[in-house]
């Protein structure tokens, strides 16, 4: 009896420590590839003056005229470094198309934009999800910057016009353009990683 209760005890552990290897090897690929999609993207953050109608309208309207000129600035771009070149260029030039659009909605707003590396959570657009973590990003202040902010991915062009005409696959590795169109946030591996990422933030 107790032989065969030790190989049982044996077996037993022998199956959960292959599953936790197997666990550890599925999530630790998994989280390789998170990192290659954040290396490899830029994300737009605006956060509007304050939660007021008008302002967050006018949010959104800056939204707009910043991701017509980043449909422009990104044209034929597929690497990530050409984009981030372009973006420091072309800094200026953002402030003042966000500018045009506050005062012709009749506001005096300042607006700063900032070419940085920031935390997101996960996030799913359309089809496809984000990996929680530090991404290059596009943030947009305007005025005092206290109200509700909108983010989205700007390269690759996923909110862009046009994006539902372009494959993932001209803007990502092939495993970082099939993570993002696995399942979304509820997912165990994503809840994982964000889990990581944000004890990573908060110690960084």
């Amino acid at each position: 009896m107790k032989i065969g209760y030790s190989r049982q005890g044996l077996s037993f552990r022998a199956f959960i420590c292959a599953f936790v290897l197997t666990a550890a090897f599925y999530v630790t690929s998994f989280a390789a590839a998170a990192q290659s999609v954040r290396g490899e993207c830029v994300r737009l953050h605006i956060l509007a003056n304050s939660d007021s109608a008008k302002d967050q309208e006018l949010k959104i309207k800056v939204r707009d005229r910043l991701l017509s000129s980043g449909s422009d600035l990104f044209s034929g771009s597929t690497d990530i470094k050409e984009v981030e070149k372009k973006l420091q260029k072309s800094e200026n030039e953002l402030i003042t198309e966000a500018l045009k659009v506050i005062k012709d909605e009749g506001f005096d707003y300042k607006v700063t934009i900032n070419i940085c590396d920031e935390y997101f959570t996960t996030r799913s657009y359309g089809r496809y999800t984000m990996p929680a973590g530090k991404y290059k990003a596009v943030k947009v202040i305007i005025g005092e910057g206290k109200g509700q902010n909108w983010w989205c991915v700007m390269f690759p062009p996923l909110c862009l016009p046009g994006f539902s005409e372009t494959e993932p696959e001209s803007f990502l590795t092939e495993s970082g353009s099939k993570l993002i169109q696995e399942k979304p946030v509820l997912e165990p591996r994503f809840i994982i990683v964000e889990w990581f990422e944000k004890l990573c933030d908060k110690i960084g």
